[in-house]
Parts: C-alpha cells; sequence; structure tokens
C-alpha cells in the first residue's frame, strides 16, 4: 500500500498486491478501493498483480476542494499506471469507476491496456436529455445531492437497500455489508462527493466508448435501481466495437458482492480468454 503524488500535488491512495500481468480497478461513488477486497484476493490467488486506488476525495487519498471532476480522475488513474509503470493492464470499472475508465481512454488512450471491464458502470449518460430519454431526471440526482447535504450519513446506510437489492423479495439485508458501506463512505470528504455527482449523472462518456479499441466486457444486472441497465450497460455495448455483454437477471447495482463468486469466475474467464 502506498500514495502517488496526482498533477495538482494531491495524495492518492492505493493498493498494489501479488504478480503478473496487473489489473487494475476503480470503484464506484461514494466507496473506496476495499469495494474491490472480494475480486482482488480471488484474482491475485490466481497470479495477477491487483491494484485498486482510492479516488481524490474518497477514502483515504486526500480530499481536495478542486479537482473532484472526470478530467482529474483520469488523469489520476494515468498517474497511477505511469508511476508503477504497467503494461498490458486490465483496467476494471464500477459504477462511476466505469466512467473513469473510459474517460482515461479518451484522454490517454489504450497503449497501456490490454481488455476493459465495465461493471454496472455509468456510461454512456445517466441524465435524461432530448438526446437521452432513456436516463433519469436531473431531480433524481438533485435528490442525491440533497440527501448527502442534510445528512449523508443517514443517507448512506439508506442507500445500501437499492445498492444491493436488499427492498426485492427473499432478499435479507446484511448487516456486516452496510456497515462497511457506511464506513468507506463517511471515510470521504463531503465536498469531493458532492462534486462527483455531476460526474457521475452529467458526463456524457459517449465519445470515449468509441474510443475503446480493446476486448471489453461488460457486465450490469437487469435489476440494477441505480444505474438502469437499458440507459447504460446495453447502450454501452452498442457504442463500444466488439463488446461482449453478460446480463445478471435479477442482479443488482451491487453483483461484485451480492453475486461475487459467479462475477469473479467472469473475470477470470475474460482475462484469461
Amino acid at each position: 500500500m502506498g500514495y502517488i503524488t496526482a498533477n495538482d500535488g494531491a495524495r492518492i491512495f492505493y493498493k498494489d498486491w501479488g504478480s503478473g500481468q496487473p489489473v487494475v480497478f476503480s470503484h464506484g461513488w461514494p466507496l473506496t478501493a476495499d469495494a474491490w477486497d472480494a475480486q482482488m484476493q480471488f484474482l491475485g490467488r490466481e497470479g495477477y498483480r491487483v491494484i485498486a486506488h482510492d479516488r481524490r476525495s474518497h477514502g483515504r487519498s486526500d480530499q481536495t476542494w478542486d479537482g473532484n471532476h472526470m478530467d482529474q480522475y483520469a488523469d489520476d488513474l494515468a498517474g497511477l499506471i505511469n508511476e508503477l509503470d504497467l503494461h498490458d493492464v486490465v483496467l476494471v470499472g464500477h459504477s462511476t469507476g466505469g466512467g473513469e475508465v473510459a474517460h482515461y481512454i479518451g484522454r490517454h488512450g489504450t497503449a497501456r491496456v490490454a481488455k476493459v471491464v465495465l461493471i454496472g458502470a455509468v456510461p454512456p449518460l445517466m441524465l435524461k436529455t432530448d438526446r437521452n430519454p432513456g436516463g433519469l431526471p436531473i431531480g433524481v440526482f438533485d435528490g442525491i445531492r440533497k440527501a448527502t447535504f442534510d445528512n449523508r450519513s443517514q443517507f448512506f446506510k439508506d442507500l445500501v437497500t437499492t445498492f444491493y437489492g436488499y427492498n426485492r423479495p427473499g432478499a435479507t439485508l446484511s448487516e456486516g455489508v452496510r456497515d462497511s458501506f457506511w464506513l468507506q463512505g463517511m471515510m470521504g470528504g463531503i465536498k469531493g462527493q458532492l462534486d462527483c455527482i455531476r460526474e457521475f449523472s452529467e458526463v456524457d462518456y459517449t465519445p470515449d466508448l468509441r474510443r475503446i479499441d480493446k476486448p471489453t466486457l461488460i457486465l450490469h444486472g437487469d435489476d440494477d435501481q441505480i444505474v438502469p441497465i437499458d440507459a447504460a450497460g446495453r447502450m454501452s455495448a452498442q457504442i463500444i466495437p466488439g463488446a461482449q455483454l453478460k446480463v445478471y437477471a435479477g442482479g443488482s447495482h451491487g453483483i461484485a458482492t451480492t453475486e461475487q463468486d459467479r462475477l469473479n469466475a467472469d473475470l477470470l474467464a475474460f482475462i484469461r480468454a
């Protein structure tokens, strides 16, 4: 574990375990690199070097006032990859992290990239517009901003229910998962978390997706209540040349946790293919 220094001086925390072909993970909002522990542990045992960072203003990275936007997130990811001199990288992004992965490729290309995995990812665009009628109204994201500002501690506890599909028939809420989600969220800075809401909701990643020229796997639950599959996973699969879409029937936004064994197996098979 360590830190890199970003191009604006911010310190970005990362975990770096194992050896072999590098797999680099980008987490969702409002989480941290710890959200990937099950995948990192699994792939590390399978002979891969697994690396995950805390996005600026999240987790153990510096809580910055400025720079909490996708251009800087992508540059921070590039800084990590360059600092560690990584090549033949498998990039894996969940939710907001999927936007970060796509925008990294849009800004920095694929010279160091071997494959791409997007899991419940926000691209191409979450916001409903005239050109994107399947998106969500701006009021949804304004509600997230207000709830985060008013009482983010309670909001993070409440968000777990839909994030992991615990409100569905037959589902049992895991207090451990809720505690972990809350803890990771509360480690971050409120300014950066509020800024990040715009980045996962209002940024159009379509041009970035069109620049992806590496094998791409898209994993998305068809009961994702946070990032609906029709406006995200299915649309991205149409934009990225040759992308493979795997739909998790009944899957929530948090399939890396709720279906970790299946997801780990799908990741391994794709990386080895």
